[in-house]
């Protein structure tokens, strides 16, 4: 008796139902079909524009991912099969994975940003929570710095999009700023002439934008000479080196008082 009534329940079931089922595989064949025949065609778009490597399967992962969501969603409500429960299950479990991952949420959605704005690039030489270096590698969760000192520096993207970032390579020329102090009893004009002598004998100070010496202060116990010179950024620090040694010596011969002399 309970066999006759699940038949007859089977019977109903496929009498009323059995179209929209049809319906549903023929629509499933022909979506599966579309999605092929979309994911060729997001490939070759992302290919043609310029979008970063790192991020063409991410994209096109998470674009396919999502047809194929949607046509089972569609599909299982053509079919009639209610999606209460499920949708109760998926947005429970998206919420506690969203509390697990949080920070890794964060770091990826920077390395995407940071993939798409291009604030940097790899080679370029930037300032960021605190560090000085190199950009080596961008990754989806973090960046790679290299300093000058040859430290590997490891700057998660999530902190690194958020915060301030200076990006010293990009404008291609980078001015090297330093002060001078020296007493009152030397020749401002003479200080000013041995410092743009020895600027133009020093490698690597470019000729344009150009060179700025002058007083920029007077103190009680001395006058502040400012130098401001432009230099690539990859010669920023042999160049600061180079031309402050060789200011030193230039005022010793030319016979300036230095402090503590």
């Amino acid at each position: 008796m309970k066999l006759q009534k699940f038949y007859d329940q089977a019977y109903i079931w496929l009498t009323s139902r059995g179209p929209y089922l049809v319906i549903g595989v023929l629509f499933f064949i022909i979506g599966i079909w579309l999605i092929s025949w979309l994911r060729t065609r997001i490939q070759a778009r992302l290919g043609k524009n310029a979008v970063h490597s790192s991020l063409r399967p991410f994209f096109l992962s998470l674009s396919v991912t999502g047809l194929y969501i949607l046509l089972t969603l569609t599909v299982l409500n053509i079919v009639g099969i209610r999606l209460t429960f499920f949708t109760t299950i998926i947005g429970a479990f998206t919420v506690a994975v969203g509390f697990a991952l949080s920070g890794t949420l964060q770091n990826f959605a920077g390395g995407v940003l940071i993939l798409l704005l291009k604030p940097f690039e790899v080679d370029d030489s930037i300032i960021a929570q605190g560090q000085d270096g190199k950009v080596t590698t961008i990754q989806m969760f973090y960046t790679v710095l290299l300093t000058s000192d040859n430290k590997t520096v490891i700057i998660p993207n999530g902190k690194l999009f958020n915060e301030v970032i200076v990006n010293v390579t990009r404008e291609g020329k980078r001015r090297l700023d330093f002060e001078l102090k020296l007493g009152y009893v030397v020749d401002v004009e003479q200080v000013k002439q041995v410092i743009m002598d020895a600027i133009k004998v020093t490698p690597n100070i470019l000729n344009e934008p150009a060179t700025r010496v002058g007083i920029i202060g007077l103190d009680l116990d001395g006058i502040r000479f400012a130098v401001n010179v432009w230099v690539a950024p990859a010669n920023f620090l042999v160049a600061k080196i180079a031309l402050q040694e060789k200011i030193v010596n230039e005022l010793r011969l030319a016979g300036v008082k230095l402090p503590g002399t």
